[in-house]
């Protein structure tokens, strides 16, 4: 594989994305990916006849391989990982040891480089999302590296071509988990659930262990709440929807949400 993209750099990467990534839906998936498989064949063996089998043969062998998430799609980073030269893949500073799995750490993340509080990433903030990054991976990364491939991610990932990255936008690139509130139904429930689903939610939240929501905590909760009803909000949406959170939960005015004030307002008995 790798001879068939040999010196393929952030720019060459993103003009193969966007060519196969035709639909402009963050995966190559379906047709696409057969095109783009094609595609391959010819690069690999540019004398050869070009046949379905060899397609569909060479299709199993690399999807066997790097679609980590077995979902039949190649995501941004899997196709990354299968391309680009391990010394040019500035995607590989999104690998964790573990996956970003709580929109809690998500929101830490998204207030720390959201610096003049605007509710979006502009490229500049984006640059030094992407030198802390590299810096954290013990990569030394020159300025017009860093300018490159940060032009290279606004334009993969700013879907509405705005020339910044919203709550969304960010999210599909450290490739958060599923909504944690997606596996409740506390409508359907009885008491007792409720109170069972309470207890798990909260302490899913409560990340520091202090007995009350705070800061990026009550962020990640309002945030999962929201797109449970809406399938994204912006950053200026949330910090609304969070004061309107505090200002009926924050019963002693004190910032947070205790464990007791968000039971009140779910209309939940929790545990003593």
């Amino acid at each position: 594989m790798e001879s068939a993209f040999d010196k393929l750099d952030a720019a060459g990467f993103l003009e193969i994305w966007q060519h196969f990534d035709a639909d402009d839906n963050g995966y190559i998936e379906g047709k696409e990916l057969d095109d783009f498989f094609r595609h391959m064949v010819k690069r690999l063996s540019p004398q050869e006849k070009v046949t379905e089998e060899r397609v569909q043969k060479l299709k199993q062998r690399f999807m066997s391989a790097y679609d980590i998430s077995a979902d039949g799609k190649l995501q941004i980073q899997e196709l990354a990982n299968m391309i680009l030269p391990e010394d040019e893949n500035f995607l590989l500073v999104f690998r964790r040891e573990a996956t970003l799995d709580n929109s809690v750490d998500f929101m830490k993340i998204w207030r720390k480089y959201d610096v003049d509080c605007s509710g979006y990433i502009s490229a500049q903030e984006l640059k030094a999302f992407l030198k802390d990054l590299f810096l954290l991976h013990h990569k030394e990364v020159s300025c017009d590296k860093l300018e490159e491939y940060t032009d290279a991610m606004m334009k993969i990932f700013d879907k509405n071509k705005d020339g910044r990255l919203d709550l969304n936008d960010l999210a599909r690139i450290l490739a958060m988990e599923e909504n944690f509130l997606l596996q409740f139904q506390m409508d359907a429930s009885s008491v007792l659930e409720r109170k069972r689903d309470f207890e798990k939610i909260f302490v899913h939240y409560d990340v520091s262990k202090t007995g009350a929501l705070e800061g990026p905590e009550v962020d990640g909760f309002v945030k999962d709440m929201m797109e449970l009803v809406r399938p994204s909000i912006t950053g200026p949406e949330l910090d609304k929807l969070r004061g309107v959170l505090l200002g009926h939960c924050d019963v002693n005015k004190d910032g947070k949400i205790q464990k007791n004030e968000l039971a009140l307002c779910l209309g939940v008995k929790p545990n003593p």
